[in-house]
């Protein structure tokens, strides 16, 4: 007399999965974006990083950005004794990737992450530099960053989940200056446009 009757556990545990399946669904696009976050914030700070040594230690250090395999992996190396100083590698879903979408033009908006590259590449350093490597960055004692042969290095990075445009991230470099921006991909229409975050 006293209890539940099977029909009533019943009930009670189909309303549990029930519950559950909606909270996956809310929940799991949250969790996608915040890995995307995580690998943009991991190439942000090691090119932060490398930056800050090179100017505290007086001495040239690179940045290699590996996307040709997966996970992508962010090296910063020593220039001068080849010492790996440090590696991080992004999570296992997200990459060095471009997507079908993102704004190609350099003038004309809606256009690329301070207008370098098409939008084609996603390691696109060396702007307008014949040669050289496109995914190594030199930074140098007074902040500015080169490539291997000592040209100034301007240029982006784009990350993101392969097939996931709108959680796009980018990170420009000014060579000149060492400068780094963030930027966010952002729908408008049926187009995307980016903003610096």
């Amino acid at each position: 007399m006293r209890g539940f009757s099977l029909i009533e556990m019943m009930i009670v545990v189909a309303l549990f999965f029930i519950v559950s399946v909606f909270s996956l669904m809310t929940i799991d696009p949250a969790l996608k974006q915040g890995r995307v976050t995580e690998g943009y914030n991991t190439t942000l700070m090691q090119l932060r990083q490398a930056r800050e040594i090179s100017v505290a230690q007086r001495q040239i250090y690179y940045v290699t950005l590996n996307g040709a395999v997966q996970p992508n992996v962010v090296t910063i190396t020593q220039g001068s004794t080849g010492t790996v100083v440090s590696t991080k590698t992004l999570p296992t879903d997200v990459a060095f990737d471009v997507e079908p979408g993102y704004p190609t033009s350099k003038t004309v908006a809606p256009t690329t992450p301070d207008g370098f590259g098409t939008g084609g590449v996603s390691i696109d350093f060396d702007q307008g530099i014949v040669g050289g490597a496109k995914n190594v960055i030199y930074f140098y004692p007074d902040g500015s960053a080169a490539d291997v042969v000592g040209n100034v290095n301007n240029g982006v990075v784009y990350i993101t989940r392969p097939g996931d445009i709108r959680n796009a991230r980018a990170i420009t470099l000014w060579g000149a200056t060492g400068r780094l921006r963030g930027w966010h991909i952002y729908p408008t229409g049926a187009a995307y446009y980016w903003r610096q975050q």
